[in-house]
């Protein structure tokens, strides 16, 4: 049986205001309690997820426990995880899925009994799955490091050689928006916009799993560099795989002679966009995203509401802003400096 990361928090403090109007003593929350189930407690991005719930949470009286995958991919222990929250009766429920589509039947008997499920960061399959979503806008992320690519290479981008660097072979939604998302940005036909892998683009390399961490993104580019040596352009899942990448290209001799860019925006990836070993990232914000689904798990408890998604959107949009020191014209972006300002991890 894996274990499982468990942490229970009794809150003191008063809460503040919040995007749902929450600002009542811990006291009147005493009975609220929550679960945040993560793909990973060892990257950066899920860390900050957890340290934003678990403040929130303090904050409001909530009482968390806090579980987390092995790796990104571990869907049993995900699995297992829900069922925990289930047995436990929680009010409210907060998960990263691995797999956005197997995790949906536990989903749906957590709801049966009148459990808040918000996905975050990664919407399930089908996105109604969950009662809300709070996450980046994935698509428009990859969309902008896309855009981006393609204005730096400017005519050349029409003789490319892209490596894309992927999430996992089951293919959740974040890793499929990204990706799809970059190649639009870059002007290539995704063919099934719903995943991966059956574009005909002569332009495209190949794609590999990295789940998400630097071995794997090391891995991955040694692959994709014995497939083509000369490629230009890689495009990496987040910056865990990133810097893994970037190694491998060093360790052949090639890092300055391809672009790479990456999506997730935590203080080591913004360094890197500094430093000139990525191109551009994309950044998100985690803290928020668990923060306020702590204050919808706290207000679901108090009066049944069920957060409302962003205008035109299927989600509650968190945001993203593309991070770069050397900006494109009609691609809007924000500078290393603010980027650092904003950044996590």
């Amino acid at each position: 049986m894996t274990k499982h990361t468990l942490l229970k928090t009794t809150a003191l403090a008063l809460a503040g205001a919040s995007f749902l109007g929450l600002a009542q003593p811990a006291a009147a929350q005493e009975d609220v309690s929550a679960c945040l189930i993560t793909k990973t407690d060892i990257n950066p991005f899920f860390v900050k997820m957890k340290e934003g719930a678990t403040q929130k949470a303090e904050e409001l009286g909530v009482e968390l426990s806090t579980y987390a995958g092995r790796v990104d991919g571990d869907h049993e222990t995900q699995q297992q995880a829900m069922e925990s929250c289930i047995a436990a009766g929680v009010d409210g429920i907060l998960i990263t899925a691995s797999d956005t589509k197997a995790i949906v039947p536990l989903v749906n008997t957590a709801r049966e009994q009148g459990i808040l499920v918000i996905a975050l960061d990664t919407p399930l399959q089908p996105i109604d799955a969950a009662d809300a979503t709070f996450a980046t806008d994935n698509f428009e992320a990859g969309r902008l490091i896309g855009a981006w690519a393609k204005a730096k290479l400017g005519d050349e981008a029409e003789n490319a050689r892209i490596a894309f660097l992927d999430l996992n072979e089951s293919q959740p939604s974040v890793g499929v928006l990204r990706d799809q998302g970059f190649m639009t940005g870059f002007g290539i036909d995704t063919a099934n916009p719903n995943q991966w892998g059956d574009e005909d683009d002569p332009r495209i390399v190949g794609h590999e799993a990295t789940q998400g961490n630097e071995e794997g993104g090391r891995r991955a580019m040694e692959n994709l560099l014995q497939v083509e040596p000369n490629l230009n352009v890689v495009y990496t899942i987040n910056e865990p795989s990133a810097a893994g990448a970037y190694e491998a290209l060093n360790s052949f001799g090639k890092a300055s002679d391809v672009l790479l860019v990456s999506i997730d925006g935590g203080c080591p990836g913004v360094e890197n966009v500094a430093e000139g070993i990525i191109g551009a990232t994309a950044q998100q914000y985690p803290l928020l995203m668990a923060s306020m689904g702590i204050e919808a798990i706290a207000q679901y408890a108090e009066d049944g509401t069920v957060p409302e998604p962003s205008e035109g959107l299927d989600f509650f949009n968190t945001g993203v802003n593309l991070v770069t020191d050397d900006p494109v014209e009609e691609i809007p972006s924000i500078s290393v400096e603010e980027g650092l300002d904003r950044c996590w991890g």
